[in-house]
């Protein structure tokens, strides 16, 4: 009886000691709940008021979100379109009737991205009433030439594929389509918050030819265009910082950093292996939020943002692997495949960090949750939202 007991109580004490502090002390393994969160791109937010999720965001006291300046963003794309404009003559009013008609391509009306950018363009044109409505704009006005001219925006629309999937392409090609037909020569530019739908706009057999056409996230498609003459402008959210941003937040984390160290080693000061990433990255403590800067691409200085451009500051370290569970909400996103991700995958093994992507369809939150699990098996988690305000949904997934 007395080895029974003693038995009892050795096994009572190890497991007193394996699961102190919420960590499986003997095999160094931390719960789910207590591991790095990386919120990336789509920030945690309600659709609707644009408040960002705090529930989410204080999920942990290692959550954090790392993406731009979305607010920033607007304003520079804005900015882009009247410097072009004031440089421009009297020829870009088509019809001369003294007002500059121009169409727009909405990404998500749900998406604070989306509205950041519907509201810098409004805001530089005048066109911007302070409604959260989407469908709801005035009439502005804007210098040409050193001349005003009144500027109405003739439609603006957001672009839902048949799928329902946002930002889609195809339907902007067919929306562009149809506006060149119902207003002729009273479209003298194209605004569109994304460079996918902007390429698809160039699509549609009718485009209006030498109208400007101005985009956002400096694609590498939409670089090269703007080379051959064909995009007039786009933005930089400079995709490079913002991909090494969020491994390097992890790895901070990863290596046990806390503090102003999570969001200051390898940005503003070296990390431990000497990297630092070159781009400026802001951050804000209320949110919990690295941003990266914002950028203006145009015909001058086009051939700085060809593809292929990594940053050299950062480079191989012999950091501990560790292994990463990542999501992307849609794998036909273009600005996600085509720059963001190839960025991650250059990144990660600088800094021996062991990425398991899955990517969903863009529509239904459960393309990507149903493929959140083994959790066991990582070390840390970033997460991409298909919609802003499913913050909960990963983290009650985490919950133990």
């Amino acid at each position: 009886m007395k080895k029974i007991v003693s038995i009892f109580l050795a096994l009572t004490a190890f497991a007193g000691m394996a699961f102190a502090n919420g960590q499986q002390e003997a095999g160094n393994v931390t719960l789910n709940k207590d591991k790095p969160l990386i919120f990336f791109n789509r920030q945690p937010s309600d659709p609707t008021t644009g408040a960002i999720d705090m529930d989410s965001m204080s999920w942990n006291d290692k959550t954090y979100y790392v993406g731009f300046d979305a607010a920033g963003g607007g304003a520079v794309q804005g900015k882009m379109i009247t410097d072009y404009l004031a440089n421009a003559d009297a020829s870009i009013d088509r019809n001369g009737d003294g007002i500059i008609g121009y169409v727009l391509c909405i990404g998500d009306v749900g998406h604070n991205d989306s509205k950041a950018r519907t509201e810098g363009a409004r805001k530089a044109l005048g066109t911007w009433d302070g409604s959260t409505d989407p469908s709801v704009h005035k009439e502005g006005s804007v210098m040409i030439g050193g001349k005003e001219y009144k500027v109405v925006e003739l439609e603006g629309k957001a672009m839902t594929g048949t799928d329902g999937s946002t930002w889609n392409a195809n339907a902007a090609t067919e929306a562009m389509g149809g506006w060149a037909t119902k207003f002729d020569d009273q479209i003298d530019m194209v605004v569109s918050n994304n460079d996918g739908m902007a390429m698809g706009c160039l699509q549609a057999s009718n485009y209006p030819a030498g109208v400007p056409i101005f985009g956002y996230d400096a694609n590498a498609d939409a670089i090269e265009a703007i080379g051959n003459g064909i995009l007039t402008g786009t933005i930089s959210q400079n995709v490079d910082a913002q991909a090494c941003g969020t491994l390097q937040v992890l790895r901070n984390l990863l290596d046990g950093l806390s503090g102003a160290e999570v969001y200051t080693k390898g940005f503003s000061t070296p990390d431990a292996y000497g990297n630092q990433i070159s781009a400026p990255m802001d951050y804000i403590t209320d949110t919990k939020a690295l941003l990266a800067a914002n950028s203006a691409v145009t015909s001058a200085n086009w051939q700085d943002y060809k593809a292929g451009t990594r940053d050299a500051g950062v480079s191989q370290s012999d950091a501990p692997e560790k292994k990463v569970l990542l999501t992307i909400y849609n794998s036909a996103d273009n600005f996600l495949s085509s720059s963001y991700l190839p960025a991650l995958q250059y990144y990660a093994p600088l800094l021996n960090i062991d990425l398991t992507i899955v990517q969903g369809d863009g529509q239904n939150e459960a393309s990507c949750l149903d493929k959140f699990t083994n959790f066991n098996n990582f070390d840390a988690f970033a997460i991409n939202m298909v919609k802003t305000n499913s913050g909960r949904d990963y983290t009650d997934k985490l919950a133990y």
